[in-house]
């Protein structure tokens, strides 16, 4: 049967791009989907919930010798693509300070090269980014002699693709500024920009075998060597780290079973009227971004299909300028990379301690990182100092949901939120030094808090 005529326009438009045959079929796949009914749904009746998965504590550590030879055949990848616009930031997200004099990328620096001196291993860093971010982001780490030269690519490229018209599903036009016709399509386009821009076929030609993938702006993402071990030893082609879910996992996405096979449902992929998502007890199992690829399973995969893993469908409903809602209503057709754990045989979870997540994704969480609930060490974790599941913050969107307005709100640094559960903040509020947060605050405004003030729930 003939496609639709907006796929051809779509592929057309891909194409003059200079879209790589890769990207091509899975852009095709994607458009093939959506024709699908629910397309990009997954309502909590069609799913039941995870019961077991096996632990990081179970694994082994292994001989220093033998963490060498693995760690040697390691590549460490970043998602770096994001400019941090819906925190209100121009330039890239990883360059935002989280601690004094230390930004996501300093931090992810200092953890792979204090891997690399105790392992003695190679190691490489590489970043997925986007046009705006690679200068900012290379310029940055150019500052750290041991990630300039490492005979691998520093970075590629993520892909692009059109942007639909909500209306009829061809390509929007926006003369106004035609970049803004352009979207990624998600963080599942991983696996396809690793092929169309060479970089899996270079990185397996240097002898590396693996790939540890994980979000910038996750700091508690760290290499660890009991995993690399065991995807080494049990030859996993993908595995996937999550974490027992909480109340602070607003967002993110939940494992689940569907038809007896594993799947991660994504906020977008959940109906109008469906609460289940939130039912942290019920999912249980919620996935951190960070991922164990086997380099050559991978490029098996895309050898049989090019658009390999298949991923299931995420339509996300924007405006062509997404800082104008009036704008042309438009359609972003993406995927995402941990979806895959669904559609790659012999893929397995493995649950880990919230250590290895700790995500930036708003001001709320930004406030939680730059505070001493987090100490960072010399060689770059970032530890928690809390007991139990952590301090929840939620500020003022209207106020504090842009950096410049959260850092006006707090001059001084942030409060002490080591023994704090729950700081809700509504309204002008401003804060002055030292203050603390015990226990479950909630502030309203206007109000200034004092210096060394001890807030009390």
């Amino acid at each position: 049967m003939d496609a639709p005529p907006y796929v051809h326009a779509t592929l057309t438009k891909a194409e003059k791009d200079g879209a790589h045959p890769a990207e091509l079929a899975a852009l095709r796949r994607r458009l093939d989907q959506l024709d699908e009914p629910r397309a990009g749904l997954l309502p909590g009746d069609d799913l039941e919930p995870l019961r077991d998965v096996a632990g990081l504590e179970e694994l082994p550590e292994p001989s220093a010798e033998r963490a060498r030879e693995i760690l040697d055949g390691l590549a460490v990848l970043k998602l770096n693509g994001g400019l941090g616009t819906s925190m209100g930031l121009t330039g890239p997200k990883s360059l935002l300070e989280v601690k004094p004099g230390m930004s996501f990328l300093d931090v992810l620096a200092t953890q792979i090269l204090a891997v690399r001196e105790r392992y003695g291993a190679r190691l490489p860093l590489l970043l997925m980014n986007s046009a705006a971010t690679r200068g900012p982001s290379l310029a940055a780490l150019d500052r750290y002699d041991g990630l300039r030269d490492q005979r691998v690519p520093r970075d590629f490229l993520q892909g692009r693709e059109p942007k639909l018209r909500a209306d009829d599903r061809f390509p929007v036009e926006w003369p106004a500024d035609p970049e803004l016709e352009w979207c990624p399509p998600g963080h599942g386009d991983l696996y396809t920009a690793l092929a169309a821009s060479g970089t899996l076929d270079r990185l397996l030609d240097a002898g590396l075998r693996w790939c540890f993938v994980s979000n910038s702006d996750n700091l508690g993402a760290t290499v660890d060597v009991r995993l690399a071990a065991w995807v080494a030893a049990e030859e996993i082609p993908f595995a996937m780290e999550v974490v027992r879910g909480t109340p602070a996992d607003r967002k993110g996405g939940h494992l689940a079973l569907h038809r007896g096979r594993v799947v991660l449902r994504e906020t977008a992929q959940v109906p109008d009227g469906d609460s289940s998502f939130t039912d942290v007890e019920r999912w249980r199992f919620y996935n951190t971004n960070n991922l164990w690829i086997d380099l050559r399973a991978l490029r098996r995969l895309q050898q049989e299909d090019p658009a390999a893993p298949a991923l299931p469908l995420i339509v996300n409903h924007k405006t062509v300028d997404p800082k104008d809602p009036s704008s042309t209503p438009v359609i972003q057709l993406e995927t995402a990379m941990g979806a895959a754990i669904g559609s790659i045989a012999g893929a397995r979870p493995v649950l880990v301690p919230r250590t290895r997540f700790a995500p930036v994704k708003t001001t709320d969480d930004l406030l939680v990182v730059r505070s001493d609930a987090y100490e960072l060490t010399a060689d770059g974790r970032m530890l928690p100092t809390y007991d139990g599941p952590g301090p929840v913050v939620t500020l003022d969107r209207e106020r504090f949901r842009l950096v410049p307005g959260f850092e006006r709100a707090f001059p001084a640094g942030p409060p002490s939120l080591r023994r704090g559960t729950r700081l809700r903040v509504d309204g002008d509020v401003t804060f002055g030094a030292n203050v603390v947060v015990e226990g479950d605050v909630h502030l309203t405004g206007p109000r200034h808090v004092p210096d060394g003030a001890v807030l009390r729930g």
